[in-house]
């Protein structure tokens, strides 16, 4: 089966059931660690760090290849979704078995310097979002509040997913808020997904059929004897659409080829699910943009100064620091918030209370016995 071909009946109907596996077989490959240092190494300046570290498992005789004299390569291949560019160093370790790690990392003076140089893409356009951090002293402590918003990109679907579906529930499905069965029995929460799922696999498969059916319009004129005219073709967007839908019982059974050779008689459309064609090729690439969202998923790990006293919407871990599973899904109905609060124990403050407690005691102790 020709790679085009696969991927135009995947993602017609069966994407919705690829993401739901992405998100329950949570097994990330790249995972990215934000760094809020507060106070520096000098002069009170805020330093901050970002790394990203992504796993290979690769062979003996490509770990032997990656050396250059005492230098390691990078590992291969580089997640489509990192823009390196982001970054002012890198490292490669060599783990147990065969798995090679490679480190990107860079410092940066302020969180808002940091959401200028998102080391995140998503077919090959950095994602975008904007930081900060609030600080609020309280003498023996000093609390942090971390914020960062990664902008949403469901704006890379034609139809909106709230033409098909609640607001609300378009944002449970996809991110798990506001959580829609809270307080429901297992069987009141199955009959709600239930209710939701046609609703999502009907407003991801318009999606697609419009992806395929759009790029044909607009390349009608590459097409050699059409069978009819872009008009007629256009006319013919709903009927061609209940035909496909009709093919099987699981559409991933239907062969596209097969099927508009035999509504249209003709031979003229294999040519946009043949990936040794440019109209293929430039197709293929169409439905990976959408998939490629469904395939993004970089854990999100926030270190901030002192002990974390709220994580927000993440999960604390047993080091301290904070977890957030970032996944492309979550980009799709809404921006996504990551956000913590931590306190920080000011030393420099208890010691000198303590050191003007003695002081005071001293006085006092002193006065009385003078008197």
């Amino acid at each position: 089966m020709k790679k085009s071909r696969f991927i135009y009946d995947l993602t017609i109907y069966n994407l919705l059931f690829l993401s739901l596996l992405l998100t329950s077989c949570y097994q990330p490959k790249m995972v990215m660690k934000t760094v809020i240092e507060g106070e520096g190494y000098s002069n009170f300046v805020d330093y901050n760090f970002r790394d990203i570290t992504y796993s290979n498992v690769m062979s003996q005789e490509m770990r032997d290849s990656m050396w250059v004299g005492n230098q390691a390569m990078l590992s291969y291949p580089i997640p489509e979704c990192l823009n390196m560019d982001a970054f002012m160093s890198a490292h490669t370790d060599f783990g147990e078995g065969d798995t090679v790690s490679t480190t990107f990392w860079m410092a940066f003076k302020t969180v808002e310097e940091m959401c200028e140089m998102t080391p995140l893409q998503l077919n090959g356009v950095r994602l975008r979002s904007n930081a900060k951090l609030d600080k609020r002293f309280r003498w023996f402590y000093t609390e942090y509040t971390f914020t960062e918003t990664f902008y949403c990109v469901g704006d890379t679907f034609k139809l909106p997913a709230t033409n098909y579906a609640d607001k609300a529930e378009i944002s449970y499905w996809f991110t798990g808020q506001p959580n829609l069965v809270e307080g429901m029995s297992g069987a009141e929460a199955s009959q709600k997904l239930g209710e939701m799922e046609p609703q999502i696999t009907k407003w991801l498969n318009d999606n697609l059929y419009k992806t395929g059916f759009d790029f044909i319009v607009a390349n009608y004129d590459s097409i050699p004897n059409p069978p009819v005219s872009r008009e007629r073709f256009i006319e013919l967007h709903d009927s061609l659409a209940r035909y496909l839908m009709a093919q099987a019982d699981d559409i991933l059974g239907v062969n596209v080829e097969d099927a508009l050779r035999d509504f249209f008689h003709s031979d003229a459309y294999v040519m946009f699910f043949d990936e040794d064609t440019p109209c293929g090729k430039a197709l293929n690439k169409e439905f990976l943009n959408s998939l490629n969202i469904f395939w993004f998923n970089v854990p999100y790990i926030l270190e901030m100064p002192g002990t974390v006293i709220d994580p927000g919407n993440g999960t604390l871990q047993e080091d301290g620091t904070v977890f957030y599973p970032f996944t492309g899904e979550r980009l799709i109905p809404q921006d996504y918030t990551i956000t913590a609060t931590s306190r920080k124990v000011n030393t420099w403050a208890c010691i000198v209370s303590v050191l003007i407690l003695l002081l005071a005691i001293g006085s006092f102790i002193y006065k009385k016995r003078k008197d």
